[in-house]
């Protein structure tokens, strides 16, 4: 995908999600996410983290935090999501469909992972059915699926074959362990899911507990 590609996907991500969120059940907030330690108020945070917070506050924010990125995004998120309403925050999200933010280093298809995989954060962990359109997944697969992505991530891929069954992709050599293309995505990124959404004798690697 060209740049205007990728900022009308990451624009039609954000808008579905905003759309899923102000349907959410108030409940459906505290529901736990994906993301170890978080719930869905947090995800939601974190999502629009960016939308809310200048250059100078993040560099303020981070210098807090001791100079660690991922301390800081911890804080911040369990931060906003107990001082800013349910309400706010998907507002937030809806009001930025647009907005240019990029992570450090990653360019437009880093934005689009960003947002495809905390949305499957959200909806994988509530149960709900929604499908991340293949040209999307495409782009979140190739990131994952790079040197790059892979250190970052750190999933323990050892031995294994990830297969969609869904989408022509597979990655990795060895057991083959299948299962939907946005489900191995989230495999590719540490997360533990749900039982019975992977298949193959190896699949519980990555099961929740």
């Amino acid at each position: 995908m060209n740049e205007t590609e990728l900022r009308s996907e990451i624009a039609a991500e954000r808008g579905e999600l905003a759309a899923l969120l102000g349907d959410l059940p108030a409940g459906d907030w505290d529901a736990p996410s994906l993301c170890e330690g978080w719930r869905i108020r947090e995800v939601a945070a974190h999502i629009t983290m960016a939308y809310r917070y200048s250059a100078p506050r993040v560099i303020f924010e981070l210098v807090r935090s001791g100079g660690s990125f991922d301390r800081m995004l911890d804080r911040c998120a369990r931060r906003d999501a107990a001082s800013v309403p349910a309400a706010g925050l998907h507002a937030s999200l809806r009001d930025n469909t647009t907005h240019p933010w990029k992570p450090p280093g990653g360019g437009y298809a880093g934005a689009l992972t960003h947002d495809v995989v905390h949305g499957l954060d959200m909806t994988v962990a509530l149960g709900l059915e929604r499908r991340v359109p293949e040209r999307r997944l495409r782009v979140v697969l190739e990131g994952l699926a790079s040197p790059k992505g892979l250190k970052y991530f750190g999933a323990d891929l050892d031995g294994i074959e990830l297969r969609a069954d869904d989408i022509d992709w597979s990655f990795g050599s060895g057991t083959p362990v299948t299962g939907a293309a946005q489900d191995l995505a989230l495999v590719l990124c540490g997360r533990r899911l749900p039982a019975g959404r992977l298949s193959g004798e190896q699949s519980t690697r990555f099961a929740a507990t």
